[in-house]
C-alpha cells in the first residue's frame, strides 16, 4: 500500500491516513455576525473520515482582521454554537478538526473591518481586493501598525484559540501564508520596519513567534500547526530571498515542537494553478530544517501526492479544490476512483448547491458543471 494511505503521528493525534483537507474560504456564514451556518457543518461532516485531519477554513480573530464579507470569524459569543456544530460533525465521523486562525492585515476594507483602517507592518503600495456587500472591490488604504498595538493583536489570537478550544476543536493552525498579516511581517517586500519587528529575518519572524506562543499557551504545541507559502504570489507578497527566509522560518518553528508545518507550493495562487506540473519545490528545501510532520498543499494529483510522501519531502498532502467536490476524497484516491469535477463558480459564496450536495462515490453521478481548469488534476 502506498504510504499516503497509511497511518501517521501528527502532534497529539494518530491519523489513519495522510490525505488532509486544506482550509478553503467558502464565504457561507450567516450574516450579520459571521455565524457558522448549518450547511458548513454538513460540508465538514461529509468530508470527515475516521482518523483523518481536516483544517477548517480561516477564521478572523477580530472585526479588524476580516477580509471577506461572509467569511468565517471567531471573536464573539454568538458564533460559538455554529463552531461547535462543525467540530461535532467532524468528530461524529471519527475525524480531527484544526481551526485556522487569521488576521487579514492590509487585505481588507473599512466596510468589512468594522470601520477600521486596515493595518500592516508597513505602508507599501498594494492593489489587492476585499469582498464587501458590493462584491470584490479594491482594498482600503492601510496604515503601519504602531508597536504598542501589536500585543493587542497577539491577544486576539490567544482569545480566538480559547474560543476554538471551547467549541471542541482538536487544535488550531496559525495562518502565516498568502500575504495576510503574519506573512506581511515575515517577508521583506511588505515589512520595511526598523524596530524590533523589522529588518533582519530574526526580527521579521517576531510577530509570528508571539502569535504562535499565544496559541500554544491555550492548546499546547502538539495541537498547533502553522501554514506558510514560500514564494507565494497571493496578496502581492514578495521577499528578496524566499529560500533563506523560509528556511529560517522552518528552523524557528522546529524549535517549538508544533504538531505540523503546512506549506503551499508556489505553483498555486489562491484557487488558481499558476504552474501546472511544476516539480515540488518548497518541500524539498524545507524538509532539512523541520523535523516534525510536514503537510504539503497546492496542485497535487494522486500520483504526485503518492510520490511526494514516498520520497519523504512531506508526510501528508492537503487537497482543496478536489476535496470541495469529492467528500470521500481519501477513499477515492486510495482506490484510484474517478473524481467529480469541482465547480469554480461556487467557491466564493452561495448556498448548498455545488457545496454540500456532492455525493460520495456510488451515490450519484458527476455533474456537468465544470470549467476548463477541471481537466487539470490539481487541488
Amino acid at each position: 500500500m502506498a504510504k499516503l494511505f497509511t497511518s501517521a503521528k501528527v502532534g497529539a493525534f494518530q491519523l489513519n491516513h495522510r490525505v488532509a483537507l486544506a482550509p478553503m474560504t467558502r464565504v457561507r456564514t450567516i450574516q450579520p455576525g459571521d455565524i457558522p451556518s448549518p450547511m458548513m457543518a454538513d460540508f465538514y461532516g461529509q468530508r470527515a473520515s475516521k482518523g483523518g485531519l481536516l483544517v477548517i477554513e480561516a477564521a478572523s480573530v477580530s472585526a479588524q482582521a476580516r477580509s471577506y464579507l461572509g467569511a468565517a470569524s471567531i471573536f464573539h459569543d454568538g458564533q460559538h454554537e455554529g463552531w461547535k456544530a462543525i467540530a461535532d460533525a467532524v468528530h461524529a465521523k471519527g475525524g480531527y478538526a484544526f481551526l485556522q486562525l487569521i488576521h487579514g492585515g492590509r487585505q481588507s476594507h473599512v466596510d468589512v473591518a468594522g470601520g477600521a483602517t486596515p493595518v500592516a507592518p508597513s505602508e507599501v503600495p498594494f492593489e489587492g481586493v476585499a469582498l464587501t456587500k458590493d462584491g470584490f472591490v479594491p482594498v482600503s488604504p492601510h496604515r503601519a501598525l504602531r508597536i504598542e498595538e501589536i500585543p493587542g493583536i497577539v491577544e486576539d489570537f490567544r482569545v480566538a484559540a480559547e474560543r476554538a478550544k471551547k467549541a471542541g476543536f482538536d487544535g488550531v493552525e496559525l495562518h502565516a501564508a498568502n500575504g495576510y498579516l503574519v506573512d506581511q511581517f515575515i517577508q521583506d517586500g511588505t515589512n520595511k520596519r526598523t524596530d524590533a519587528y523589522g529588518g533582519p529575518v530574526e526580527n521579521r519572524v517576531r510577530f509570528m513567534r508571539e502569535a504562535l506562543e499565544a496559541l500554544i499557551s491555550v492548546f499546547g504545541a502538539d495541537r498547533v500547526g502553522v501554514r506558510i507559502s514560500p514564494s507565494g504570489e497571493w496578496g502581492g507578497i514578495s521577499d528578496s530571498d524566499p529560500q533563506a527566509t523560509f528556511s529560517h522560518v522552518a528552523k524557528v518553528l522546529d524549535g517549538y515542537g508544533i504538531a505540523y508545518l503546512h506549506f503551499i507550493e508556489p505553483r498555486i495562487k489562491g484557487d488558481d494553478t499558476l504552474h501546472a506540473g511544476h516539480p515540488v519545490v518548497a518541500a524539498s528545501y524545507l524538509r532539512p530544517h523541520f523535523s516534525g510532520p510536514i503537510i504539503a498543499a497546492g496542485g497535487f494529483d494522486r500520483e504526485d501526492a503518492i510520490a511526494t510522501v514516498e520520497k519523504g519531502d512531506a508526510d501528508l498532502i492537503a487537497f482543496g479544490r478536489h476535496f470541495s467536490s469529492n467528500p470521500d476524497l481519501p477513499y477515492r484516491l486510495q482506490h484510484d476512483l474517478p473524481l467529480t469535477p469541482y465547480v469554480r463558480a461556487a467557491f466564493w459564496g452561495g448556498n448548498e448547491t455545488n457545496y454540500s450536495d456532492f455525493p460520495a462515490y456510488g451515490e450519484g453521478v458527476a455533474r456537468p458543471e465544470q470549467d476548463e481548469a477541471n481537466t487539470v488534476a490539481a487541488a
